[in-house]
């Protein structure tokens, strides 16, 4: 983000600013107000998506979740930061795996998606003229042994995430949605959530946060 990251609220810059130089890992803990998603054409994809970790097949109001976003150093040598969101709906947990990693470049970041790492997106990050952050999605990938394909718009979607920083009530607030392009709104949730902040050193990965699989291509 350049210079335009001191335009953050601060509690977005420390929030953002966890990773192994910060020594600090953040865990947010709150309440989503709402997950949903499109049409009944959508929920196959969501089905499948959950069984790597990605998306949530199901809707829900005033659903408990948490996000643990931990740095480490992957197989590959890279500084990585998880965005690990467990959603406790009832009958069962459902959890959305991402794992952040800086583009070789510098000028965007990579969202490996799953606990396989099979789909990969570029990612833009903004600050808003309130202090808010804005993050856009770019191209999607999806990778699995020698293919390495890009993904059609036709069965792609762009997400938009926002967050900011609320100092009446102290919390974090989160919006996040993922549309198609022909096909329109496909999923999102919105919601709130405090954060704690912990010493790396000292709390470590903890088991099942990491993926199965690291990919290596950016």
């Amino acid at each position: 983000m350049g210079p335009a990251f001191d335009h953050l609220h601060p509690q977005l810059q420390r929030r953002f600013s966890v990773g192994l130089a910060s020594g600090e890992a953040c865990t947010g803990r709150g309440v989503m107000d709402r997950i949903w998603h499109g049409g009944a054409f959508v929920k196959p994809f969501l089905a499948l998506g959950t069984t790597r970790n990605i998306l949530v097949p199901r809707t829900g109001r005033n659903v408990p979740f948490v996000i643990e976003n931990v740095p480490y150093t992957d197989t590959h040598g890279r500084e990585t930061v998880t965005f690990v969101r467990t959603f406790d709906l009832p009958g069962r947990s459902r959890r959305f795996d991402a794992q952040m990693v800086l583009g070789p470049r510098g000028d965007r970041v990579l969202d490996y998606l799953g606990t396989h790492q099979h789909l990969a997106s570029d990612l833009y990050f903004h600050a808003e003229p309130d202090g808010s952050l804005l993050i856009r999605s770019g191209e999607h990938r999806f990778r699995e042994g020698v293919v390495d394909v890009r993904v059609p718009e036709l069965i792609g979607a762009t997400a938009e995430v926002r967050e900011s920083f609320d100092d009446h009530s102290g919390r974090f607030r989160i919006r996040v949605r993922v549309v198609n392009k022909y096909f329109g709104p496909l999923f999102g949730y919105e919601g709130s959530f405090r954060a704690t902040y912990s010493d790396i050193r000292s709390c470590g990965v903890r088991p099942g946060l990491r993926p199965v699989r690291e990919e290596s291509r950016a």
